[in-house]
């Protein structure tokens, strides 16, 4: 099994980049954010390598750091997420997004790759929260703010939430940046207060 390749690149295509090692041209299908990063044709590129092996063909997919790989490989476990899928959803959020994405049940965000409808990804949320922890930490405080059941009573902080999300953030952004927000003024922090802080956080 091939887990690393390192050589030149050759070739860059909408999804596979050929990459010539040492005279032999390997074809390594990417998601099109690895491939925007890599070198130019004719500059040395190395990938971490994910091999498949079919009845009828051998499959390399490559990445640039091994917790993309990583995130590759458990994405499939779910039904309905093959390679292509997968690649997808790498397409559009690198490993610390795609972590926190699953940590903070975003379902939104994983939606919003192709071949990813509500239904799968609302699966792929459910079945991999506990991964997610694997890659990095998330703010716990941000997780129970962002959460479906999450207490939606009358408190500073579900309204402040509330107020964002009707401005067109996602509720896992306006969590996150509530969660910080109550970190930095305080559990007695009023609602506008918080709403002030969290525009803050959120700004670019």
């Amino acid at each position: 099994m091939i887990g690393k390749l390192k050589g030149v690149v050759d070739s860059l295509h909408e999804d596979h980049v050929i990459l010539d090692v040492q005279g032999v041209g390997y074809v390594v299908a990417c998601s099109t954010r690895t491939l925007q990063k890599l070198p130019r044709v004719g500059e040395a590129a190395a990938l971490a390598i994910e091999t498949q092996v079919r009845e009828d063909a051998i499959r390399l997919f490559g990445f640039l750091t091994d917790a993309e790989r990583d995130w590759f490989r458990i994405l499939q476990n779910v039904q309905g997420v093959g390679s292509k899928v997968a690649l997808a959803i790498l397409s559009i959020l690198p490993p610390a997004e795609l972590t926190s994405a699953i940590a903070l049940q975003d379902k939104a965000s994983i939606a919003r790759a192709p071949g990813v409808g509500p239904k799968l990804a609302a699966r792929i949320v459910s079945e991999l929260k506990d991964k997610a922890g694997a890659f990095g930490t998330v703010d716990a405080g941000a997780i129970a703010l962002a959460g479906d059941d999450a207490p939606a009573g009358s408190s500073a902080a579900s309204e402040a939430i509330s107020a964002l999300v009707n401005l067109g953030y996602a509720r896992p952004q306006a969590a996150t940046a509530i969660a910080a927000s109550l970190k930095a003024l305080g559990d007695s922090a009023e609602t506008a207060a918080l709403i002030r802080r969290g525009l803050k956080e959120l700004a670019p």
